[in-house]
């Protein structure tokens, strides 16, 4: 699942922010805050949010008799 229910609140995908530069977030109920900060009025943005890429399976364990009938 790429989007858990239980997300925390902050400032870099809130609906509320805007990013101005590399660090740093203009919120219109707090003005320049940093994107790991939050607030009550925190609202979810799913476009704004990246979520982590999922890891790749590690095949090096496997061998050649683990894909023979």
């Amino acid at each position: 699942m790429l989007f858990t229910k239980d997300i925390e609140p902050r400032c870099a995908y809130c609906e509320r922010g805007t990013h101005l530069e590399e660090g740093s977030i203009l919120c219109i109920k707090k003005g320049v805050v940093s994107p790991g900060a939050s607030c009550r009025a925190f609202q979810y943005d799913p476009f704004k949010r990246v979520p982590p890429r999922p890891q790749m399976p590690d095949f090096s364990r496997l061998k050649d008799a683990d894909f023979s009938l």
